[in-house]
């Protein structure tokens, strides 16, 4: 009797243990689950912010275009100016009206200022000696985003002090990649890949309906 009760104890405690192993085996599974489910929930919450912030930043970016596109259509025309170019221009250059520079003194293309009473000293990334830095500039001051505009107009009509012919080629261009690799020929912007740039977002946004 003593042995049988002997086994029957042992079979009552490897059944407990048994019992055991498999409670802590599924706490462990239950848990590691709970922890896969909090992380996709969280993926699916990055994903989702990630997707309402990219389609607020491109109804952003569509209002702007929008807003200026008739501008510089208007304003163009009175120019060998093609205004898909000067609207890429816009948007590269303020950020979608998004820069200080923009959003403060009307000021779409970088456009350098002299006169203390017309112009803000600002910070701005120039490309120099094959590297990005920040430098200090005085910046025009404008009362709109046509007047703006036009200025960039008339500064590629008028040339520079210096060489009044200094945008031949940009104005000589009939398409708009031609006119934005011109724009680097004829030292419009410093960086090396600004026609590409420009090019990209005439495509992305389809601005050369603006050029009919």
């Amino acid at each position: 009797m003593a042995k049988k009760r002997k086994i029957s104890t042992l079979s009552i405690i490897i059944r407990i243990f048994i019992i055991l192993v498999v409670l802590a085996v599924g706490a462990v599974g239950f848990h590691y689950y709970r922890r896969a489910a909090a992380r996709e929930e969280q993926y699916k919450m990055e994903q989702l912010q990630r997707q309402e912030e990219a389609a607020r930043l491109m109804r952003q970016r569509k209002a702007f275009i929008k807003k200026i596109g008739p501008i510089a259509q208007n304003v163009d025309k009175s120019y060998d100016l093609l205004p898909s170019i000067t609207i890429a221009q816009a948007c590269l250059e303020s950020n979608y009206g998004q820069s200080a520079l923009s959003q403060k003194y009307n000021n779409l293309f970088g456009v350098k200022g002299t006169n203390p009473n017309t112009s803000a000293v600002l910070t701005t990334k120039e490309y120099e000696n094959g590297k990005w830095v920040e430098v200090k500039a005085r910046f025009q001051i404008y009362d709109s985003y046509e007047a703006s505009i036009r200025a960039h107009a008339r500064l590629f009509q008028n040339g520079t002090s210096w060489n009044p012919k200094q945008y031949k080629h940009v104005l000589a261009a009939k398409d708009y990649k031609t006119q934005a690799k011109a724009l680097v020929q004829d030292n419009y912007a410093t960086d090396p890949n600004y026609a590409e740039k420009l090019t990209s977002l005439i495509e992305q946004f389809d601005l050369e309906k603006y050029d009919k």
